[in-house]
């Protein structure tokens, strides 16, 4: 509640909102109060003079000007005590105008009193418009047209003109009091209208933090599944890498690659569900490399083979037009898409055939568009089906019995990574005589002619002295098979099975390389990282840390905990061996070579 000495007295229930919104009225009408100045001026020339009137003028004028300047001044005050103030200083600069009524009634002129009573209206009129969303303001601030009314009603007491005079107040407090009301009623809709906008944007903003939170919770989920899932397949993988290292004749070697193609198609189907929400974010990222079309084409089939001759299904392929031996482009997102479509015809194909055809028209010497076909003798699809073929979660049969399981995104994140490489995906199909669908992309030449290649063992190390390594992983299997393969290179290893661990055992020993996993029980990896770099003999140790979470940050988190090198699991031992060469030039040779790859892969 707003109160003040003097006129604020008598009104202690004024809230000091109406002061603010009548103080709002009046700085946005001010300079229009100095054209009805002017206004009234000329009409007193013809009643009372023009000296008298000039006098008036100048000093409504003078009063105005004070007003205003004292208005702006004070207007940051309104919700300290201040606000009758503005009513205060309006009632006595109104007295100025009063004055003209007064001075018209009594000058003597005959057209005076009717001048006068017009004054004395429009004065009314002008104050409850201006504050026509505070009334208790305009009542203060017209009070001296009330003074001047009751002057004039003395002067008229006696005289037949008296109730005359008095008949003019009914009508003219009807009119003020429709006008007061029709603007209440207005402003009262205005206010409604902004507290329904408020309380829109205030749930809007709920709804976006809740987003938000959902986003990070859904963020948070899949590095946690990325994490368990990949540790299993850690061990998967990397049994079958060392089990290539043995002795193995060449059926033995097929089913081993079978099972080593098969575990990076797995690993490709665990990314579905990020790439779904990468793509969804628009952060999918593609890295361009050099791409041998024998390579690809070996690594997409390879798993399909098996998978078809074990239904029964013949598998062909065949390359047709002109193929280039190597070209530029992302081979993992490209043979994503491809297995994809191999994917769902062999899961579809009871019997028959399955041809998959790579075709290639040169554009130019350095330009090709490429076709890769998969067709089969399945089902078939029928033209409703699809138009909905291509739409996220759908499955052309989603009822409790099919037969075909899957998330329905397969395909989605197919055409979805084709249209962002600037290609597409086109289905052909009758039912009842199978599918086909065509993926088209084009790609810049590198080579047209293949050139004679041996095959490389990966992961082998070949040149590098033996090094005193340290693993540090929670997991038994993946520490036996890090150990198993680095020992068989001539390394000697020490294992802790926890961060603590391994700050105990290097505080002891020096290590020319620690393999640091992230998530493990009682102290992490990168917490043990930080507290090695903080001193100790191998503060400059290299540090590759290795986890199982793919995600850009958490790379970044770990080159920030101290660490040189990160690797993801399931591990590529070809890539650790070319860290372990690197490692004998200390954390500055590693560093180097690790952050130019980042900046190429950017």
């Amino acid at each position: 509640m707003v109160g003040s000495d003097g006129l604020g007295k008598g009104l202690d229930g004024l809230a000091a909102s109406e002061a603010a919104q009548a103080l709002a009225s009046i700085l946005q009408t001010q300079y229009l109060r100095y054209l009805i100045i002017v206004s009234w001026a000329v009409g007193l020339l013809g009643v009372i003079g023009w000296r008298t009137a000039i006098v008036w003028f100048v000093v409504t004028i003078t009063a105005g000007t004070l007003r205003g300047r004292f208005e702006k001044h004070m207007s940051d005050r309104v919700g300290a005590e201040w606000g009758m103030a503005f009513p205060a200083v309006g009632a006595a600069t109104t007295a100025a105008w009063a004055a003209a009524p007064l001075l018209s009634w009594f000058w003597g002129n005959s057209f005076g009193e009717t001048l006068a009573v017009a004054l004395l209206i429009a004065g009314y009129v002008l104050v409850f418009a201006q504050l026509r969303s505070s009334p208790r303001q305009a009542l203060i601030v017209s009070s001296p047209y009330g003074a001047v009314g009751l002057v004039i009603a003395v002067s008229l007491w006696g005289q037949p003109e008296f109730w005359g005079f008095l008949a003019i107040l009914p009508f003219t407090a009807a009119g003020l009091f429709v006008m007061v009301t029709m603007n209440m009623l207005r402003e009262q809709r205005i206010r409604a209208f902004q507290e329904d906008q408020a309380r829109l944007i205030a749930e809007l903003e709920t709804a976006r933090d809740n987003a938000n939170a959902a986003s990070e919770a859904k963020s948070n989920f899949l590095g946690i599944v990325s994490h368990e899932l990949r540790t299993p397949m850690n061990g998967v993988l990397g049994a079958a890498q060392l089990l290539g290292s043995t002795r193995l004749d060449q059926t033995q070697r097929e089913y081993l690659s079978v099972i080593r193609n098969s575990g990076d198609s797995l690993l490709s189907l665990l990314n579905d569900i990020l790439d779904m929400t990468k793509i969804e974010a628009g952060k999918m990222t593609f890295e361009v490399a050099d791409v041998s079309i024998e390579d690809l084409h070996q690594r997409v089939t390879g798993p399909f083979h098996a998978m078809a001759e074990a239904k029964g299904v013949e598998l062909n392929c065949v390359f047709t037009g002109d193929v280039p031996a190597v070209v530029r482009g992302d081979a993992l997102r490209v043979g994503q898409v491809i297995q994809n479509l191999l994917s769902n015809a062999v899961k579809f194909t009871e019997a028959g055939q399955i041809n998959y055809e790579v075709n290639a028209i040169r554009l130019s010497d350095r330009r090709v568009r490429f076709s890769f076909i998969v067709a089969d003798s399945g089902p078939g699809i029928s033209a409703e089906d699809q138009q909905r073929l291509f739409q996220p979660f759908t499955q052309l049969d989603a009822s409790s019995t099919r037969r075909f399981g899957g998330t329905g995104l397969g395909l989605t994140i197919a055409r979805r990574m084709a249209n962002i490489m600037h290609g597409d995906i086109e289905v052909q199909s009758v039912v009842g005589k199978g599918a086909t669908f065509t993926f088209t992309v084009e790609a810049e030449v590198v080579d047209w002619d293949a050139a004679d290649t041996q095959d490389e063992i990966a992961g082998q190390i070949v040149g590098a002295r033996p090094l005193n390594v340290l693993i540090v992983e929670d997991h038994p299997v993946n520490r036996m098979i890090l150990d198993a393969w680095l020992t068989s290179a001539g390394h000697t290893t020490a294992s802790a099975e926890n961060g603590q661990i391994a700050v105990d055992i290097s505080g002891r020993q020096r290590f020319d390389l620690i393999v640091m996993d992230v998530n493990m029980p009682v102290m992490d990896g990168l917490s043990a990282t930080k507290l090695i770099r903080e001193a100790g003999a191998n503060r400059d140790t290299p540090i590759t840390v290795l986890s199982a979470s793919a995600r850009a940050e958490d790379c970044q988190a770990g080159l920030a905990a101290g660490a040189d090198a990160y690797l993801t699991k399931p591990i590529n031992f070809a890539d650790l061996a070319e860290l372990i060469a690197l490692a004998p030039g200390g954390r500055s040779a590693m560093r180097t070579v690790v952050e130019a790859e980042m900046g190429d892969a950017a």
